[in-house]
């Protein structure tokens, strides 16, 4: 089975080839979708130009190139080729497609290790929704490079080491380990950070102890290790707890934060000074790509060392690549962090690959994230001007979801089931459905919609699909066809659902789920359509054509439960 795109553009290429040597091979024929055929071809607008010749004249050659093509080509307006696919060709293709079990995804040639840097949270403060994009974004795409047959390591940078933890540490000595660990269980981060803040900033005597405890956790005093033990297992519950809600495959075994890097930091300012890649200046080493200036038209440093002899996020993000690259043997990392750290992430990969940490056949990557707004359009807040807790969120999500089934004669387990599904699925599909660098504006009533591109309509898509097979009495993996496609709905379908291999290794390669969003919601419309207009079980089909239209309905299923599988998106059986 072969995506129609791939087919168009390789068979245009070998008419290109023909018709004007094999220079142009390789020359995009810029094949998009057309309301005049299935697909057009613009190459020869653009081709005429180097060849000096009329368009019309250099599409018709390349025309004349495709006469074993598998439809009909024709030449349009100034020069554009309209073409139209065989309907036995479809046919045919969609019948290797659900006969194929990953519906026509294939698998990464050569597969990949891919580390995947996500969700990182502040261990010195609660999650809230910064933290949900990136947590959301990451596992999609790590589901994703997995299903095409990567190896994929996740890695959770958590917060989880630094000079707050003296002050942490020394406020759960006072007020006893039973009952911060309780505090730090239930979410109540942010509130313990801020007691332990007043406390630093209003008593000289606990400051004393903080600053004391920060260099006993650097020296690694069995007890002060033991306590930071208990305030990190008690805050990664809590974080346990936020991932198994959103249904994200981030584990403990997934966790590498700073206080890994830690013992690495000094020989990775060691080895850089050596090589004479970083320098001392101003009593601090610091190295400075190239091409990196600030206002001042002066090199722009990356600090790995401070003056004070500290270390900051650049010592740890270059030891980090380090071990990334040699350790977990990364062919490709990728980094989901916030749009405003790209300037950071600009200067670590160049600094990296500067020390030879990076090499030209290992590829690292910062994938934006951009800030989430609130319907006022600015930054995402509660009414008092705080971050907003991601578990408020999150049941915020469910409980609307819950309200919006209630009067559909669901008991109390099923309903609640459905509405977590629903939450769940409507904030990652709002999430994931636009562009991870753009803005985006957080809005309930939007994203819980169960019409428009949202989470809600394509579960309850899925869901009717399910519901057909329930009334049929017929188990979708028993639908083999013959897929028969006779009226214009079915074929507009058909030929849809040919894409969905291309999609899903396009999003790998862009690292744009978005894409994948994007055709699972003209899937659904499509499907809508057809539903309406191709009756599937009333009593006046022949068999012939149930038999074909279920087996379409087949093939639609597993193609939206895959792709919204790989999104992270839950699809409950009943809406």
């Amino acid at each position: 089975m072969t995506d129609p795109q791939i087919v168009l553009t390789e068979r245009v290429q070998q008419a290109l080839a023909r018709a004007f040597g094999p220079e142009h091979a390789d020359a995009d024929p810029l094949i998009r979708p057309s309301q005049f055929a299935d697909f057009q071809a613009n190459v020869a607008m653009s081709l005429a130009k180097r060849l000096r010749r009329a368009p019309r004249e250099v599409a018709q050659e390349i025309a004349d190139q495709l006469s074993d093509f598998p439809g009909t080509v024709e030449v349009s307006g100034p020069g554009f080729l309209n073409i139209t696919l065989s309907d036995a060709w479809v046919t045919e293709q969609a019948k290797e497609m659900l006969a194929d079990r990953r519906a026509g995804v294939g698998a990464a040639t050569p597969p990949q290790r891919v580390v995947i840097d996500y969700s990182a949270p502040n261990a010195a403060k609660e999650m809230h929704v910064g933290h949900l994009r990136t947590t959301i974004v990451g596992d999609a795409m790590a589901r994703v490079f997995e299903h095409l047959g990567n190896t994929v390591v996740r890695q959770n940078h958590l917060g989880d080491w630094g000079t707050p933890f003296g002050m942490l540490i020394e406020h759960l000595l006072d007020i006893g380990e039973e009952t911060a660990v309780a505090q730090l269980e239930a979410g109540q981060g942010t509130e313990y950070y801020q007691a332990a803040r007043v406390k630093f900033d209003s008593s000289e005597s606990f400051k004393l102890r903080s600053r004391v405890r920060v260099t006993t956790l650097q020296s690694g005093d069995p007890e002060t290790m033991r306590l930071w033990h208990v305030f990190m297992d008690a805050t990664i519950r809590y974080f346990d707890k936020v991932y198994s809600m959103l249904g994200v495959t981030l584990t403990d075994d997934d966790i590498a934060g700073e206080s890994m890097y830690n013992p690495m930091l000094a020989k990775t300012c060691d080895d850089l000074a050596a090589m004479g890649v970083a320098t001392l200046s101003e009593g601090a080493l610091c190295l400075f790509p190239p091409g990196f200036t600030g206002s001042d038209d002066k090199p722009l440093p990356l600090i790995v060392r401070k003056s004070d002899g500290g270390y900051g996020y650049a010592s740890t993000d270059m030891a980090a690549i380090r071990y990334r690259v040699d350790d977990l043997k990364a062919d490709r990392i990728l980094y989901v962090v916030g749009a405003d750290q790209a300037l950071h992430f600009r200067m670590v990969f160049a600094a990296a690959r500067q020390a030879g940490w990076l090499p030209d056949t290992v590829s690292a990557e910062h994938v934006q994230i951009g800030m989430m707004l609130g319907k006022d359009g600015r930054r995402f807040k509660t009414r008092s001007g705080e971050s907003v807790k991601l578990t408020d969120l999150l049941q915020e999500a469910v409980d609307r979801a819950a309200a919006a089934i209630a009067e559909r004669g669901y008991d109390d387990e099923t309903k609640a089931e459905i509405a977590h599904a629903v939450g769940m699925g409507a904030v990652k599909y709002a999430d994931l459905s636009i562009s991870h660098d753009s803005e985006y504006v957080f809005d309930f009533d939007r994203m819980l919609a169960f019409s428009g591109n949202t989470g809600p309509y394509m579960q309850y898509a899925t869901a009717r699909i399910r519901s057909i097979f329930r009334k049929g009495g017929v188990d979708p993996a028993d639908a083999h066809g013959p897929i028969v496609l006779g009226v214009p709905a079915e074929r507009a379908l058909a030929l849809h659902l040919l894409g969905f291999g291309a999609v899903v290794e396009q999003v790998a390669t862009l690292v744009e789920p978005h894409r994948l969003c994007a055709f699972l919601f003209e899937t659904a419309s499509l499907f809508s359509t057809f539903y309406e207009e191709c009756p599937v079980l009333r009593d006046d089909v022949d068999a012939d054509t149930r038999t074909s239209r279920l087996a379409l309905c087949a093939l639609t299923l597993r193609v939206l439960e895959t792709g919204l599988d790989l999104l992270g998106v839950p699809v409950p059986d009943r809406m």
